[in-house]
């Protein structure tokens, strides 16, 4: 399915939650691990904006396509911390995007290293360095969606999962347009199908990685996808239709070598 950027960008809004009773949060309080999950989603939902100045620094901004997707993916996934954060507040959690963007700073030098890491990688590699960007968000929003309708599946909370469900929602559009452009880069240039291949099957990792602690992403993840292995093989069903990704899992051997039982 083609994806249409200018519909994209005239239907984005930020996600809305004013009519959901969170008032319900009082008598139906969320329990120790879901609010534990949830504080991760929302960490990593409001350090998109680190994300995306890293990926400016590549030729992905060259690509008017991926510069006015990424605008306004930001802005999306910039108000999915801001629900997920009225969630927690309900329950005691206060969670302050400004707050959270000093901690990234005091990073100092290490954040600066990876955005240069992200620029010479992406000018040693070349064009073929969008296809690997494509691809690895592709696999991002694909677990993401996953993640939210695992969490409002299990929950069946009267407030928090109708939220779950439209930050998925919003979430399987930016599935959308990765998919697109990752599929026509591959199918440019075999040595980005094989560049892509050895990436994805070496390095990609959960969502999160590199960013939070090694406890969290295990905690999370088990929470979410324990006993989930046919819902991680639909995945890696979904990424081995793009050029060079066939018989290539990715999600199953992570899952997997971060030792969670699928």
């Amino acid at each position: 399915m083609a994806f249409e950027l200018e519909k994209f960008a005239e239907t984005s809004d930020r996600v809305r939650w004013e009519d959901l009773d969170f008032d319900t949060f009082e008598d139906q309080p969320l329990d120790a691990d879901t609010l534990r999950s949830l504080r991760y989603m929302c960490d990593i939902e409001y350090h998109t904006s680190c994300y995306l100045r890293d990926l400016l620094v590549t030729r992905s901004h060259r690509k008017d396509e991926a510069r006015g997707f990424m605008t306004t993916w930001n802005r999306e996934e910039f108000w999915h911390g801001e629900a997920l954060s009225a969630v927690l507040a309900r329950h005691g959690i206060i969670v302050d995007y400004d707050e959270l963007k000093a901690k990234r700073i005091k990073l100092g030098w290490q954040l600066a290293l990876g955005t240069a890491k992200q620029a010479m990688g992406s000018n040693l590699v070349g064009d073929d360095f969008i296809a690997v960007h494509m691809t690895w968000g592709a696999a991002n929003e694909l677990s993401a969606v996953a993640a939210y309708r695992r969490l409002a599946s299990l929950l069946d909370h009267p407030a928090l999962s109708p939220l779950l469900e439209r930050i998925a929602k919003q979430e399987t559009r930016h599935v959308a347009f990765y998919t697109t452009q990752a599929r026509e880069k591959l199918e440019e240039s075999e040595r980005a199908r094989t560049l892509v291949r050895w990436v994805m099957t070496n390095l990609w990792k959960p969502v999160g990685s590199g960013v939070m602690d090694d406890a969290e992403i295990l905690h999370v993840m088990g929470h979410l996808f324990t006993g989930q292995g046919d819902e991680l093989d639909k995945l890696d069903q979904r990424v081995a239709r793009f050029p060079g990704m066939e018989d290539a899992p990715i999600f199953r051997p992570a899952f997997e070598k971060l030792g969670i039982a699928i």
